[in-house]
């Protein structure tokens, strides 16, 4: 029973940064109808560049993300210029092979530098434990979960608590409406992008923190986040987040009391249950978002 209590507070609490990563990318579909499969060698790269930071720099991992985290909003924003806004027509089904193009060139840039290496972020907490009831739980686990909640929660206030993040609901309602408006609603893209590609920078870090990675790292990675957002509902934010947590204690319960061979295998038959009962997800809608 112990080792089944521990796989669930750890699923919990990887869940919640598995949820900061795929709120970006639901997040963007939502705005955009983009789906960014690029997103897992977004993260795979805040993961290097928090490395970078950490053993040439020897700048802490959570101080690192007051450099990181710009750097990828920024970077967020010249993709979506270059690569993203060019697209008008069949935004969706274009997005995926640009994006695809684009997670290619990442990960052979992260190849030549890096080459294909397996690293992990080191800190103090990445290491240390403290003691739950009868079972040890990383710091990292909990930090990286509280990040994920403060982050979520910044998003959370920027959607529902100021004009940029009305101007942005509207357009996930109805695009066109929100240009009759007066919506200018190519720099609401824009910068919903810079902010997926920046949540990617601090998931990036949280998980490099609990999981050796290599540039190859990013197709695992991005199967899962699609796993999730198509679980929880395309661009649901509220199903990401429940998707995740859901997710993740399934695949650690299953590692415990079965095998760590199923524990992935089971986290995709649940995805096929789930859309087989409800193929919109969780929270999604039956019918498209309106342009």
């Amino acid at each position: 029973m112990t080792l089944i209590i521990e796989a669930v507070i750890t699923g919990l609490l990887t869940g919640g940064v598995y949820a900061l990563m795929a709120s970006g990318l639901t997040l963007v579909f939502g705005v955009m109808d983009i789906i960014n499969v690029g997103q897992g060698a977004l993260v795979i790269l805040g993961a290097y560049l928090s490395y970078v930071l950490e053993q040439y720099l020897h700048i802490d991992l959570f101080l690192g993300l007051l450099i990181t985290i710009p750097v990828m909003f920024v970077l967020g924003l010249l993709i979506e210029l270059l690569f993203i806004r060019p697209i008008k027509r069949d935004r969706t089904m274009l997005s995926i092979l640009v994006t695809f193009g684009m997670a290619l060139v990442i990960e052979g840039v992260l190849n030549l530098i890096f080459s294909t290496d397996f690293v992990q972020l080191h800190a103090w907490y990445v290491t240390a434990s403290f003691q739950v009831g009868g079972f040890y739980l990383a710091y990292i686990y909990v930090f990286g979960f509280v990040l994920a909640v403060v982050l979520l929660g910044a998003l959370y206030l920027l959607l529902y608590r100021t004009k940029f993040g009305h101007s942005l609901r509207a357009t996930m309602q109805n695009r066109t409406a929100a240009e009759l408006i007066g919506i200018d609603v190519e720099r609401v893209s824009a910068i919903t992008f810079g902010i997926g590609v920046a949540l990617a920078a601090a998931g990036g870090m949280a998980f490099g923190a609990t999981t050796s990675f290599n540039a190859n790292s990013a197709y695992d990675l991005i199967s899962r986040l699609l796993a999730i957002i198509i679980f929880g509902g395309m661009g649901s934010l509220r199903g990401a987040m429940i998707a995740s947590l859901g997710m993740l204690v399934v695949e650690d319960v299953t590692s415990v009391v079965w095998s760590p061979i199923w524990a992935s295998t089971v986290f995709f038959i649940l995805l096929v249950i789930i859309l087989l009962a409800r193929p919109q997800g969780l929270f999604g809608q039956v019918e498209g978002r309106k342009q």
